[in-house]
Parts: C-alpha cells; sequence; structure tokens
C-alpha cells in the first residue's frame, strides 16, 4: 500500500510539474509567437485611430510585465496634444502597456486590447482661452453599412475591461474656466466593460499630493486625497453619472452626486459635493499644509455641513458657462490652543455664495452670521449681504470688542504676536458703484489702541500701533462721503511714523494729510517675511497735502498746498510687466503744488542703470484714482541700457507677473518676448545713454527726445554710434501682446562701410544680401514699419516701407550674379564692377524687395537694373546691357533662381514672377510664403 501511495503521489508531483513547466513554457513562447502581429496592429491603431504625434523607444510583448496579462509595453513613449497644442506633450510616460486578449490572439489570430496600464507618466492636459483642449486626439472610425447576411470585419479593436495608472503626474490646466488641478503621486484603477455603449466604472483612486487653484488662487494645497467611485458611463452621450462617489480630503469626507456631460463643444454639467454633519477639525484639516501642524497641536470642536453645486452647460461660443454655490454652516465651535487661559468659544458661521454663470458681476453672498466670543467680555458680530461687484449693493454690519493678546492665545497663531484693544462699529446699507459715484449709507469706525506686532522672522516688534478711522455718509453718495484718520501711528526700531488724514467729497476728493516719520523699510519687509527682498531700504517722509483732484486737473495750482519731502534708499520694487526687479539706490522727491520733483534719483535693473531729474505731474490724483495717468518731463542719462533684460519672458526674479504674461511664457518657454510698455505714463525724457545692447546689437552714444505713452514708445529726432557711423532715427513702437509689438522707423547713415553693416546688423543682411561681396562706403535714407516677433525680431513677412539706398563708392568682387552675366554675355569686365554715385530707390512689401530701374557704367557698358528678389534669396530681375559706345542699343537679360544660384537668360524678356507672402496683421501670422509662380 505505501509504495502505491508513493507511486500516485509521484505521479501527481510528475504531471503537475508537467503542467507547470508547459504553461511557463507558453508564457515564454506565446509572445515568440505573435511579435510582428502585435506590434504591428499596435501601430496601426496609432495611425488609425490617433491624431497625435506618437513616439517611443521600443516596445516588447510579455507575460512578466504585469502578471499574468500578455502585455505589448511601450517604453518611454511621448504624445503631442491636438491643435492648438500640436507642439505640446499630452502624455510622457516611462511605460504604457495594452493587454491583449489571449484566447482571441490564439485562435483567431485578432488583437483585442482590453487592459491599459500606465506608469510614470505625465499626463497634461490643457484647455486654452477659447475652450480648445490638446486631448482631441481620437479619431472615431466611420460606420461601415452592411449588405445582407454580411458579417463587420473583424480586426484589431480596443475593448477595455481595465485602466490602471500608477504614480503618474495628472495637470489639469484650464485657463478658460481658470482652473488649475495638479495631482501628484496619482494611482488610479478602474475596472468595468467598457466596450459596451453603456457600463459602470469602478475606481480606486489615490492621489498623495492634490493642489487646486482658481483664478491662480490656491484652495487645495499638496492634499492627500482617497477616492472610491461608481460611475455609469453613457458613450453614446459621453456622459458620466456619479452613482457612489466618496471622496476623502486628507480627513474631510465628501461625497459627490450628479452627472456630466461632454458637448461637442462645452460640458454639461449637474454636481453636489457634500460633507454633512463632520466635525470642525476634520474641516480644516483642508487648510494650507504650514497650518497642520498647528492642528495637530489645538483643541478644536464643533460640527459643519459643507454643500458644493456646479450646474448648468459651459460653451464659450455661445457664451454660456454654469451656475457655481457655496454653502457653509458652523456651529457651536470652540478653539483652545494648549489650554489657553481663555479659549475662543461660540464660534457659529452660516455662509451661503453664489456665482451665477461664473459671471464676478453677478456674486450673490449671504454671510448670514459669523460671531465668536473670547471670555466673559470679548466678542465679534458681523453679518453680510451683496449683490454684484463692479456695482455692488451691500447691507453689512461688523461690531466687536477684542484683546488681542487674549485672541491670540485662544487660537495659538504661532508665527505671530498680537497685542492692543481693538474696537469696530460699523453700519453700511446701499449701493457701491466707482461709475455712478455711490456709495452705502455708513456710519461707524474702527479704533486699535496700545497695538504691537512681532513675528518670529525678526527680533523686534512694531509698537505703540493706534488706529483710529471714522466713516460717515449719510446720503449714499461720493459726494456725502467723509474718512477721517486721526491718527495713525507706530514705532520701529525706534522711528516713530504719523498719519493724520481726512477725506470727504469724493466726487471731487478733498484731502487734508500730514505724514512724518523714517522708517527701514528692508527690516519691515523681514517682519512681514517677504522673500527675496533682502535690501536695507530706508524712506522718511516730512508731507503736507491739502486741495481738491478738480485743482490739478483743471489748472488751479495756487489753490493746491502740497509741500514736503520723501527721501528713499536702497529700494527694490517690482512691475507685472518686467521680469526682473528695479532698484532704487538714492530717490529725493520734493512735492511742490501740482509737481512731484525728481532732485535725485539713481536706479538701476539688471545691467542698465539710469540717473533721471525732473517732475512728475498729478500724482496726488494718481494714488487717489484707479485708472490714473502719471504725466512728466525728464533728463535722463544712463552708462548701459539692456534692452533684453526688459523682454516679458525672460527669467528675473520678480514672481508677481501680469496673467497674459504668465500664460505666454507657459506657451512659449523658447521665447524672450517684447518689451511691454506701461499704460497709465505720458512721460517725456530728454535721455543720453553711453550703450544700448539690444539683441546683440551694440548702439553707443544714444541722444535724443524719448516718450512713454499709452500709445506705446517713441524716439524723435535721435542718433547713436554703430559701425563707426552716425545714424538717425525717428521711430515708434507699440506692445500687442507679451509676444507681438509693431514698429515704425525712419532710419537716415551716412558714409558707412557696407561690409561692416552687411556682418553686424542683421536686418541689413537680409535687405541687402548682394552687400556679402560687396566693399565700400554707402549711405542709406529708409522708412519701415511692421511687426516684432516674440523674439523682439522683425517679421519680414509684415515689413513695408521704403527708400534710398547711396552707393559712393562699392566695389563688388565674386557676386555670382554679375559673373554669370559676364559669363553668358562673354563680357568678362561686368564680372567685377566698380560701383560709383548710384542711387538705388527700393520698396518693401510682403516679403518683397522691389527695386527701381537704376544704371551705372563698367566696362563701357552701361547696365540697367530693375526688378523684384526676395528676402529669402528669390529673384525676378530685368537687366538691359547697354552696349558700347553710349548704350543706346541693349541686350535684354532675365536672372531669375536664387542668389545662390541664379538662372541668366540672355536676349529674354520672359521672366518667373514671385508671389508674393500673405501676412495676417491681426493674428501676427504668415498665412503664405512667397513662391515663383509657374509658367
Amino acid at each position: 500500500m505505501k509504495a502505491t501511495y508513493k507511486n500516485i503521489s509521484l505521479k501527481i508531483l510528475k504531471v503537475t510539474g508537467i503542467v507547470i513547466a508547459s504553461i511557463l513554457l507558453l508564457l515564454f513562447l506565446i509572445p515568440l509567437l505573435f511579435p510582428g502581429t502585435v506590434a504591428s496592429e499596435v501601430k496601426k491603431i496609432a495611425n488609425e485611430r490617433l491624431d497625435t504625434k506618437l513616439d517611443f523607444s521600443k516596445s516588447r510583448l510579455s507575460f512578466f510585465t504585469h502578471f499574468p496579462s500578455l502585455t505589448v509595453s511601450l517604453d518611454d513613449l511621448s504624445m503631442t496634444g491636438s491643435a492648438p497644442f500640436r507642439n505640446d506633450t499630452l502624455l510622457k510616460a516611462e511605460q504604457v502597456a495594452f493587454g491583449i486578449n489571449l484566447k482571441r490572439l490564439i485562435f483567431d489570430n485578432e488583437v483585442k486590447i482590453n487592459k491599459l496600464y500606465v506608469s510614470k507618466a505625465m499626463i497634461n492636459i490643457m484647455v486654452n482661452q477659447k475652450g480648445q483642449a490638446n486631448y482631441n486626439i481620437y479619431i472615431a472610425p466611420e460606420e461601415k453599412k452592411l449588405k445582407p447576411n454580411e458579417k463587420p470585419d473583424e480586426g484589431t479593436a480596443i475593448r477595455l475591461e481595465r485602466i490602471d495608472l500608477e504614480d503618474c503626474h495628472v495637470k489639469y490646466n484650464d485657463r478658460s474656466a481658470k482652473i488649475l488641478v495638479d495631482a501628484k503621486g496619482f494611482n488610479y484603477v478602474g475596472k468595468g466593460n467598457l466596450s459596451e455603449d453603456i457600463f459602470d466604472l469602478n475606481t480606486d483612486a489615490q492621489i498623495d499630493k492634490l493642489d487646486f487653484y482658481y483664478n491662480r488662487t490656491g484652495y487645495l494645497r499638496r492634499k492627500e486625497v482617497h477616492a472610491n467611485l461608481i460611475t455609469r458611463i453613457n458613450t453614446h452621450a459621453l456622459s458620466f453619472i456619479l452613482q457612489k462617489n466618496e471622496l476623502h480630503i486628507n480627513k474631510l469626507p465628501l461625497k459627490f452626486t450628479g452627472f456630466f456631460t461632454i458637448l461637442r463643444d462645452g460640458y454639461k454639467i449637474n454636481i453636489k459635493a457634500a460633507s454633512e454633519n463632520t466635525t470642525v477639525k476634520d474641516l480644516l484639516s483642508v487648510m494650507p499644509p504650514e497650518y497642520l501642524t498647528w492642528l495637530e497641536e489645538t483643541e478644536i470642536s464643533g460640527r459643519s455641513d459643507l454643500l458644493l453645486t456646479f450646474k448648468g452647460n459651459y460653451n464659450v461660443a455661445k457664451k454660456q458657462k454654469p451656475n457655481l454655490a457655496f454653502n457653509l454652516k458652523i456651529e457651536k465651535g470652540a478653539v483652545n490652543y494648549q489650554n489657553a487661559p481663555v479659549p475662543l468659544t461660540d464660534f457659529n458661521m452660516d455662509l451661503n455664495a453664489m456665482l451665477p454663470d461664473l459671471d464676478p458681476e453677478k456674486l450673490l453672498i449671504n454671510l448670514r452670521a459669523l460671531k465668536f466670543k473670547v471670555g466673559e467680555k470679548d466678542y465679534f458680530n458681523a453679518y453680510l449681504h451683496s449683490k454684484g461687484l463692479s456695482e455692488m449693493t451691500v447691507d453689512a454690519s461688523v461690531k466687536g470688542a477684542l484683546d488681542l493678546a487674549v485672541v491670540d492665545a485662544a487660537i495659538g497663531l504661532n508665527s505671530i504676536e498680537l497685542k492692543g484693544l481693538l474696537k469696530t462699529d460699523i453700519q453700511a446699507k446701499g449701493v457701491f458703484s466707482t461709475s455712478k459715484k455711490l456709495f452705502p449709507k455708513t456710519i461707524g469706525g474702527i479704533a486699535l489702541h496700545n497695538g504691537w506686532l512681532k513675528t518670529d522672522s525678526y527680533p523686534n516688534p512694531i509698537t505703540n500701533i493706534t488706529f483710529v478711522a471714522n466713516i460717515l455718509n449719510k446720503a449714499g453718495t461720493y459726494q456725502d462721503l467723509i474718512v477721517a484718520v486721526a491718527p495713525a501711528s507706530f514705532v520701529f526700531e525706534g522711528n516713530p511714523m504719523y498719519v493724520n488724514a481726512t477725506l470727504s467729497d469724493f466726487s471731487d476728493l478733498a484731502y487734508n494729510a500730514k505724514i512724518k516719520g523714517e522708517l527701514n523699510v528692508g527690516r519691515i519687509y523681514q517682519v512681514f517675511s517677504k522673500k527675496g527682498l533682502d535690501v536695507t531700504g530706508y524712506a522718511k517722509a516730512d508731507l503736507s497735502l491739502k486741495g481738491k483732484q478738480s485743482y490739478a486737473t483743471t489748472g488751479q495750482y495756487d489753490k493746491l498746498n502740497n509741500k514736503g519731502t520723501i527721501i528713499l534708499k536702497n529700494i527694490k520694487a517690482t512691475s507685472e510687466l518686467f521680469p526682473k526687479s528695479f532698484f532704487i539706490k538714492q530717490g529725493n522727491f520734493r512735492f511742490q503744488n501740482e509737481k512731484m520733483w525728481f532732485e535725485k534719483f539713481n536706479a538701476s535693473y539688471g545691467k542698465s542703470d539710469f540717473d533721471i531729474s525732473g517732475y512728475l505731474l498729478n500724482t496726488i490724483n494718481y494714488f487717489l484714482e484707479s485708472h490714473g495717468t502719471l504725466t512728466g518731463n525728464f533728463n535722463m542719462k544712463s552708462k548701459l541700457i539692456n534692452v533684453d533684460e526688459f523682454m516679458a519672458l525672460e527669467k528675473g526674479e520678480n514672481t508677481d507677473r501680469n496673467l497674459e504674461v504668465e500664460y505666454a511664457k507657459e506657451d512659449h518657454p523658447k521665447m524672450s518676448g517684447v518689451v511691454l510698455v506701461p499704460k497709465n505714463l505720458n512721460v517725456s525724457l530728454t535721455a543720453n545713454a553711453d550703450k544700448v545692447e539690444y539683441n546683440g546689437l551694440v548702439l553707443n552714444n544714444l541722444s535724443g527726445k524719448f516718450g512713454i505713452s499709452k500709445e506705446g514708445f517713441y524716439l524723435e529726432k535721435s542718433t547713436f554710434d554703430i559701425i563707426d557711423c552716425i545714424v538717425g532715427v525717428d521711430a515708434s513702437y507699440k506692445d500687442e501682446s507679451p509676444t507681438t509689438a509693431h514698429f515704425n522707423a525712419h532710419f537716415t547713415a551716412k558714409d558707412f562701410s557696407v561690409q561692416r553693416a552687411y556682418k553686424e546688423i542683421p536686418m541689413f543682411h537680409e535687405m541687402v544680401s548682394v552687400a556679402e561681396k560687396a566693399q565700400g562706403i554707402i549711405s542709406v535714407d529708409y522708412t519701415v514699419k511692421g511687426d516684432l516677433n516674440g523674439n523682439m525680431g522683425p517679421i519680414y513677412e509684415s515689413l513695408e516701407g521704403g527708400g534710398t539706398l547711396n552707393l559712393r563708392d562699392v566695389q563688388v568682387k565674386g557676386l555670382k550674379l554679375f559673373d554669370g552675366i559676364s559669363s553668358k554675355t562673354g563680357q568678362k569686365g561686368l564680372d567685377n564692377p566698380d560701383l560709383k554715385g548710384i542711387e538705388i530707390i527700393s520698396t518693401v512689401d510682403n516679403n518683397l524687395i522691389h527695386v527701381e530701374p537704376f544704371t551705372f557704367s563698367v566696362a563701357s557698358f552701361r547696365p540697367t537694373i530693375k526688378g523684384t528678389s526676395s528676402f529669402d534669396g528669390l529673384l525676378d530681375l530685368r537687366v538691359r546691357l547697354g552696349l558700347p559706345p553710349f548704350g543706346i542699343i541693349g541686350i535684354p537679360i532675365v536672372i531669375t533662381g536664387t542668389h545662390d544660384d541664379p538662372k541668366i537668360k540672355v536676349f529674354s524678356k520672359t521672366g518667373k514672377k514671385i508671389n508674393d507672402a500673405i501676412y495676417d496683421e491681426i493674428r501676427n501670422k504668415v498665412i503664405r510664403e512667397e513662391k515663383v509662380s509657374k509658367p
């Protein structure tokens, strides 16, 4: 019996071993049997179904990449997006693998893809301001009408049952909706019969770090997210119905319901996200990461209810946008930081907000209550009801009495210490509108006494802070509004600062203000943790300002009583238009009625330096109005102005940039941009600069009259030295976007080296390409206008203009054009002509240069040349070779081809017309390049 059991066991082990070995052998053999079939079919899918550029380093077929699935893996895969993002990456992955249906592969020799695996990928989804997206790369197959009893074609197909994303970085940037979602460490598993018309997708997703921005404001930063979702998907309607959707953002639970439908030109949405009966502590877990340590050290109680709805249609062309609504309710909240002597209690908040059509002008805010207590005495109560934005209906009340030291202890503000008695009582009701000069009926004020502020960024506090402000408006108009600040003061580093001001009649603002004190600006920046401003700035003011806005605007300067001084030293300042910071080394300013005099002003920007004297007009009105314009007249001296550093897309330490500039930097990372001109200036300068650097050019001794206005930048009767020649220029310049600009210039230059101009001036190089083989002295008088590209260079197809080129004494040697004429006519004296006293008149348009007839003498011959050439070297020239003795009899010659390869026909008048380029001035785009017309 024992022998029998032993034999049976050995047979079972033997059979099992053979089966396992056979399975392993098949796992290795099957990929070897079908490698060509699978690889070719996957490429076929990519070519037929994807409208994109797809690249990968290698492919392989294996069971072991995602065991037990048979997968074809594409390593180092990259894929670009759909128009208008064809040059931007949509997907870049370490590996993308497609699971193959093994049964269909073996028995039917068909490739059916049923699984998708993506590993360590960057998925970059982009939507521009017009609503155009980069993910529309899939080409739907055309439906074929079948004959009776005809079966559909079998072949490669995608019938997904599983989608698996591992350790991916997903970025969704929708500029049309002003939404940015950045998810790092994105792990996703989606299961379902994705080949069905309607199916349920079971999803498990984990995000290590999630950022959510709306209108460039971060509402979620570095949050951990876990989602367990069941979504019903209707592929006919491209509709997603949220059935079971549980989401955790850090500790805050959210439940989603509703649907999302993708339309041809937008989407339809009805989503509700709710977190009901949640603890306040879980709600606060979505705060920025820097506050999470405070959250763990603080005892927090209370209940909260959160509801977010997003409902409606989105269509940019039809100007349709969904409605967004937000509700938050907190009851019986309390905060007690590390057993503070007095906790913050009875915190209640009831907030409803709506943004119909995502339109800020329709914003509705209903803050029914915001109240809390600190101890028995201190309290704060507020409510706000508002409708609209630029014209806002307001009903608001704020009342409170707080000992800031007690509040500080109860809340536990680790990075800041506060002291002082703060009292406020303000009531406001009515309409606020700057255009209609309306202001809500208001009465009340705010006062802070014995204030004290210290941060952990600087060892010394700001002390003796006093601020008393009262506001009164009985009629609800600008004219009736009175604001009094008396006094406002503080002491920092032993230096006091005082402000007393009364403002009234805001329809024609009457002001009476006194400002006196000095301040270490660099250290103040340190107090408030402003990074990058590592300067020891100093400001001192002693001002007395009294008058009305109309006195300055109507020229009643004798009624103004503005006087005093401001001194600035070592101050850094930035502008949203420029990439770098301006550094004011010394600024001494004196106020005298309508003028603010720059008595001493030394500043730098990157390598550039400025020494300015002169005055600004209307500075008080500029600071009081929201859209004021500064007018002034200055003298400026500089050792160096580097124009390249002012170009909008250049690198710099300034992070507070114009939104349009930020978008342009993302779209055109290799461009420098153009120089953006401030629109709030109307300033003229008499300028002298030793050196100006621009796109590789060096201009010396620049002088003349310059101006900056809302129309752009202009130069009048200006001169500079280049290639040992004095150039006169009158020009205007206007930026149109961060990557485009328009210019109009008139240049005059007398007696300069043609060879140096060809080598050192790019535009001359392109416009006078024959100068390559020329030596001698010429003069130029030319007017040209056109557009500049994203690297501040001319777009030649946009240029228009004309002028004269005077050849005083020029020798041409080795030019193929003249060599060809000499060879074809047998007259060797024509190959290296000397050109003296010749005036060439030409015009420029649509990338073509049209040369009017000009005649010269060479070796007893009198050639006359006219015709057209292009900036790209195409030729269509007519030559009449006047024969000796007087050139009365001439030989017609036609020159076509290019400068490098001219085609010369003697005794011919038939050339090849060059069709000009077509340039779209509105879109700054070349529609068609110039080309030789067909015979």
